[in-house]
Parts: C-alpha cells; sequence; structure tokens
C-alpha cells in the first residue's frame, strides 16, 4: 500500500496530465487527419461553384465509360482514354451547372411524367432507342422490362439509371424549350434591316495608310501599353498554360539496324516465294496483315506501284522501302471486278447470334429466292421476312465495293456474280437473298500479299542517343541560360510547346504527360532532365508560366505595341487632317490620290477595294453627311479615312417577306443557341479544374 500510496503522491499529476494528452489528441485526430482536416491530402479533382468531384468518383466514372467504350472498341488506345476523361469531366460540369438552373427556375421531371415517357402516347427517344425492334417501339418489351425489375435487383438498377436519364431529358428539354421561346426578332428591326440593306453607296475617299509613319518615329510606353490591355481585358484573356522550349535526341535507326532489318527479310523470301498458305505465313512474320480482298488497280496506293501492280500472278518484287519498313510484294490473284456494286438483300438471321433454326432459315431463303426470280414483289417480301434493322431505311439497297467490310460470302457473290443474278447467300449470321442490281466500272483487280519488316533502331542505337541526351542535360541543368549556350555551340534543333494541365501530348514528340506534369511542377527556368517517350529522348526547359485570366505584358507586348503605334499614328494624321472642307482638301494636306469605291453595301464590313473597313462602311450610311458632306476623318483598320458619297443606288435584290426574314433570323438564333449555350453557361460559373494533380 506504502508504494501506491507513494506512486499517488508523487506521480498523480504528472499522470493526469499524460491522460489530459491523450484526450486531447483524440479529439484532435479528426480535425487534422479527418475527412474535412487541413492536414488531410486533397483528393478533389475540381469544383464547380462550390461542388466537388472527388477523384475516387472521377476514376469510377472514367471507368465505366471505358467498359462502355471496350464493347465496342476492345483495343483501346491513349488518345480514347484522353477523350474519355474529358467527356467524364465535362458531363459532370453540365449535371451541376445544368443542376443549378433547373432549381434556379423550378424546372423538374415529376414520377408522374416520367412514367408518362415510358407508357404515353408518345414514347421518351431514350426508352425508344433501348426499345426498339426494326424500328418499331416494342411496348410490350418496356412493360415486361418494368415488370420483371420488381424482382431482378440487376435490372432494377438499370431500369432505375433509365428513368434518371429520362428526368434529365425532360428538364433539358424544358429548359431549352423556354430559352428558345425567349427568341424573337421585331418586325420593326425586320424592316429597318430590310430598308438599311435596300441601297448601296458609291462613295470616293481619301486613305492614309498608317505605313506612311515608320513604327520609329512614335514612342510608347509601358505605361500606356498597360493602359490598353486594362481598358481591352476581353481581347486578352487566356488559359491557364505552361511553355517549354525542348531538345529532342531521336533514335533514327542507323545503317546498321537497315542492314540487319534486310538480312532478317531476305531470309523469308524463300518462303514466300514456295508457301501455299500465304495468308498464315505473312500474318506470322510481316508487320504488315493479310488483307484477303481484291483491291482495283487504280486504287492501288504504294511505292513502286507500277511495278507491283503488273506482277505476274505468283511472283515477287522487292525489296524496297515503304516509310521505315523493307517490303516484299508478292502477286496472289488478279481478276477482273467491277469498282462499285449496287445490290438489294432480304436478311433471314439465323445462328447462334439469334433468328430461326439453320434448316428453317434456308428454306425460307431459298423460297424467297424463287419467288424473286419469278418476279414477286421484292418490297413486300423484304416488309414481311427481313430481319435487316434498317430495312425501312435502307428499302433493302446497298452498295458494295472490294475493300468494303462485308461478309466475305455475300461481298464475294456481289462482286463476281452477273447483272440480274439472285442467290441465297449464307453469312455467319443467317442467309442474304441477294440480287445484283448494277456493276459499275468493271477492270482489272489484284490481290497482293506484302512482307513488311519494320526498321527500328537497335540497342546500341538507343544507348547512343539516350547517352547523347545525358550529355546535354549534364551541360545545361544550371540554368535556361546553359540551356539556351548549349543549344547554340552544339548546333542543335530547339522546339517550343506550349501546353495546358490536362494536356497528355506535346506536339513534335507525341504522347508525353510526365513533361507537362513536369513543367506544372516547375519553376520557371527550370531544366529537366532526360524524358524517355518511345524512340526520343527529350530535355526541356520551362520557359514561361502564363496563369488564367489576363495575358501579362510581356506574353502580348509586340501585338499591343502594335495597335498603340496604330491609334497614335492615327491621331497625328486626324490631326494633319483636321477637318477637311473637301477631298481635294484632304488629298492636298496628306499627298494622298483620291480613290473610289462601288457598291459598299451596309450588310457587308468588306469592301472590295479597301477589304475589312465597318467604320469606313458604317459612315457611307450616315445621314448626317448624306451625299452633300465631306465626312470628317475615320480611324480604320488600314488608315485613316476621309469620304464623300457620291451617290446612293438601290441593290437590285427584291425584299423579302417580313415574316420570312424574321422566320430565318430566329432559326439562326436557335442555332447559335445549341451551341454557344453551354459555353456560355460555363463562362458564368465558378469552375476549378484540378485533375492535373492526378494524372
Amino acid at each position: 500500500m506504502s508504494v501506491i500510496q507513494k506512486i499517488r503522491d508523487k506521480y498523480a499529476v504528472t499522470i493526469i496530465v499524460v491522460i489530459c494528452v491523450a484526450i486531447a489528441s483524440f479529439l484532435l485526430q479528426d480535425a487534422f487527419f479527418g475527412k474535412n482536416s487541413f492536414m488531410r491530402r486533397n483528393t478533389t479533382a475540381g469544383k464547380v461553384n462550390g461542388v466537388e468531384l472527388d477523384q475516387a468518383e472521377y476514376m469510377r466514372r472514367i471507368q465505366i465509360a471505358e467498359n462502355n467504350m471496350r464493347s465496342q472498341y476492345p483495343n483501346m488506345d491513349d488518345q480514347m482514354r484522353e477523350s474519355i476523361r474529358e467527356r467524364v469531366w465535362e458531363e459532370f460540369l453540365t449535371e451541376q451547372i445544368m443542376g443549378e438552373q433547373y432549381k434556379k427556375l423550378g424546372i423538374e421531371a415529376t414520377d408522374a411524367e416520367v412514367v408518362d415517357q415510358f407508357y404515353g402516347k408518345t414514347v421518351n427517344p431514350i426508352v425508344a432507342q433501348q426499345f426498339s425492334r426494326n424500328g418499331v417501339v416494342d411496348r410490350d418489351a418496356i412493360r415486361n422490362a418494368l415488370s420483371q425489375g420488381n424482382s431482378n435487383p440487376n435490372l432494377r438498377e438499370s431500369i432505375y439509371e433509365l428513368q434518371g436519364m429520362v428526368a434529365k431529358y425532360q428538364q433539358q428539354l424544358k429548359y431549352v424549350t423556354l430559352i428558345r421561346q425567349g427568341i424573337y426578332y421585331p418586325k420593326w428591326l425586320a424592316k429597318q434591316d430590310q430598308a438599311d440593306n435596300s441601297q448601296i453607296a458609291n462613295i470616293s475617299y481619301v486613305s492614309v495608310p498608317y505605313a506612311t509613319i515608320s513604327d520609329s518615329a512614335v514612342k510608347v510606353t509601358t505605361a500606356e501599353l498597360q493602359r490598353f490591355i486594362d481598358e481591352h481585358k476581353k481581347l486578352f484573356e487566356v488559359e491557364e498554360s505552361r511553355r517549354v522550349e525542348f531538345v529532342s535526341f531521336d533514335a533514327i535507326p542507323s545503317g546498321a539496324d537497315s542492314a540487319a532489318a534486310i538480312q532478317q527479310i531476305v531470309a523469308l523470301k524463300q518462303e514466300l516465294d514456295t508457301t501455299k498458305e500465304i495468308a498464315g505465313f505473312i500474318n506470322r512474320n510481316s508487320d504488315i496483315k493479310y488483307y484477303d480482298g481484291y483491291v482495283s488497280k487504280n486504287m492501288v496506293n504504294v511505292p513502286q506501284k507500277d511495278s507491283i501492280v503488273n506482277l505476274p500472278v505468283g511472283s515477287t518484287f522487292g525489296p524496297y522501302y515503304d516509310g521505315n519498313l523493307i517490303v516484299y510484294a508478292k502477286m496472289v490473284d488478279r481478276k477482273n471486278l467491277p469498282d462499285s456494286v449496287k445490290v438489294r438483300q432480304i436478311v433471314i438471321a439465323s445462328g447462334p447470334q439469334g433468328g430461326i433454326p439453320d434448316s428453317i432459315a434456308k428454306k425460307r431463303a431459298d423460297s424467297i429466292a424463287v419467288a424473286l426470280r419469278g418476279g414477286a414483289n421484292f418490297q413486300e417480301l423484304l416488309a414481311k421476312y427481313s430481319d435487316d434493322p434498317d430495312k425501312e431505311n435502307n428499302h433493302g439497297e446497298g452498295y458494295i465495293t472490294p475493300t468494303a467490310q462485308a461478309f466475305p460470302e455475300f461481298k464475294e457473290f456481289a462482286l463476281e456474280g452477273a447483272n440480274g443474278e439472285i442467290k441465297a447467300v449464307k453469312t455467319a449470321v443467317g442467309y442474304f437473298v441477294t440480287q445484283i442490281l448494277e456493276q459499275k466500272n468493271i477492270g482489272p483487280a489484284i490481290k497482293v500479299a506484302y512482307l513488311g519488316k519494320s526498321v527500328d533502331a537497335s540497342k546500341e542505337t538507343n544507348n547512343t542517343m539516350f547517352a547523347a541526351a545525358s550529355d546535354f542535360a549534364s551541360k545545361a541543368h544550371s540554368s535556361a541560360n546553359d540551356f539556351q549556350n548549349t543549344i547554340q555551340k552544339e548546333k542543335l534543333n530547339k522546339r517550343i510547346a506550349d501546353v495546358r494541365p490536362m494536356d497528355f501530348s506535346v506536339a513534335g514528340i507525341g504522347q508525353a504527360r510526365e513533361l507537362v506534369r513536369w513543367a506544372y511542377e516547375s519553376k520557371t527556368g527550370s531544366v529537366s532532365n532526360v524524358f524517355t517517350f518511345d524512340d526520343k529522348y527529350v530535355v526541356a526547359v520551362l520557359t514561361n508560366v502564363t496563369e488564367a485570366g489576363t495575358a501579362p505584358l510581356s506574353a502580348v507586348r509586340p501585338q499591343v505595341e502594335a495597335e498603340v503605334k496604330k491609334h497614335k499614328k492615327a491621331e497625328q494624321i486626324i490631326a494633319k487632317l483636321k477637318s477637311p472642307a473637301s477631298l481635294e482638301a484632304a488629298a492636298s494636306s496628306t499627298n494622298q490620290p483620291v480613290l473610289k469605291a462601288e457598291n459598299v453595301n451596309f450588310a457587308s464590313p468588306f469592301v472590295a477595294s479597301l477589304n475589312f473597313e465597318p467604320r469606313v462602311v458604317g459612315a457611307s450610311f450616315n445621314k448626317n453627311w448624306g451625299t452633300a458632306k465631306v465626312s470628317s476623318p475615320i480611324e480604320g483598320n488600314a488608315g485613316v479615312f476621309v469620304i464623300k458619297v457620291d451617290n446612293f443606288q438601290p441593290s437590285g435584290q427584291q425584299p423579302q417577306d417580313i415574316a420570312t426574314v424574321q422566320a430565318a433570323y430566329e432559326q439562326n438564333m436557335r442555332l447559335m443557341l445549341d451551341q454557344q449555350l453551354m459555353p456560355a453557361l460555363k463562362k458564368l460559373s465558378d469552375v476549378k479544374d484540378t485533375r492535373s494533380k492526378f494524372f
């Protein structure tokens, strides 16, 4: 007891402090490391009007989109993935921006309305797309799907998703309809425009080009240039970007690499000459896959074309170069074939993909072929029997060419059959009862096998280029000046690229996401290590950082300086002209001739002899001057003008009906609305794109 008492007496305060610290640490843990803590790693991929898109949710959406894409394109490339990432981001923006618009305006799609889009008189287009057969909405299939959804969890989830899509469609339809109904072209304005465009002006003028004053004679200050930017900010809005300059050391195949590729392909030549299984041999050994089809002699587009198309069957030509390939060409066969064939067909589906049993399908197809040969009405048989889902649009007709993607048996009959011939052709999906309607431009067609080997840079060549890039990087790594000096000293070719946060490719390199990420993580003047991109070794320097907003003067100085100098020149010319009493007086004071321009039209800012001069066009129809007075000096695009209208004449165009003019204008505005509505709403929203942190 004495030991316990001693601990109580000596360490009670210490123990209480330790317990308090532990409790405080536990309570503060969430503040530092919890979901909303300031120490938590930010996982926001982007934000729209305060609504965040978490990186995990963004990746989930991308994965779903990629899975859907793979059903159509199993071999997705980097460009497709980049496109999907952008599309998913745009969908998120649309969801949030439009959702906010719907909320402000009280636009919603009720449950009853969504149900009506499935069962009502007019089925929603999204539903129709899911439940159509041969172009006709299958209402029984809709009812069955909705009823089965109660007992099938997977189907129920799909139905919920479809209902959500329908609800969004209806909200968007209401919103766009509301905006479109606000488009109106007043009758009085249509009449005014018609009156303005009913006549043309013929004018005389004196033009004093800005080029008559040298640039060196006009001085501008930095303050004047900056003031011009401040007064015209809309002209200088820029997106966030980085400018990189880089040197690329390309691993180009050497002479030894070419010799090795030639040796490899020559070793296969004997087998190419003798093999009976040409397709299998080519597909096993060639970098050019075998095309088992005929190409019109006129459509062949390869190097050494004349030597290849005239080869005897079984003969070979080569080797020859085709880009980075070394190739042998072997003539497999030649025929006279049409370059296009018009056919019509009735499709009887059978086999594992669906349709009736093959034996029944064959009898039906043969019977239809016999009926057609006997003069039966094709369209009636098509409507009654064909399983072609697009038959109502194409009426069973189409065109086949030697290079078309089609079932080989069907294509062979169309190309090699006789005009008017009818045959039931068996394919992988059933029987095509086909009639050849017209064969055009029958001529020589050839089937050629190409044995090609790419000439790639060897390991030694790649090592040499990497060593050169590394040597350059070591000399240039200290600063941007060292980078530039080393380029000049070694007489290398420098390239420049402007990149944005979510760019995945760079002009002159290709896929180069690592370089883009480096540019956004570095400071101006930083020099990179060696990047490896396929057969390129790249060293870069970051030369400029541009933040979103108004461009800094340093980035746009040449164009701003040119514009400010133009205004100053205009002031000098106008001061010299003063208020001329006549064109002759203006010509005399500036030593410029009096010229003429005819057919000036108020509707067009272009004048044949002046190019784009909207102020001159507007002044030509100024009622205060008419045909009696000389205009005041006009500051134009190419110079300062003084004009006098010689006369007005009818334009010669028949005036359109006012209602037609109104309808045409409103239709054009609706087309513009479809293109510009979403970009305008995005511009009005607070969008923060931070996806580049994760890619």
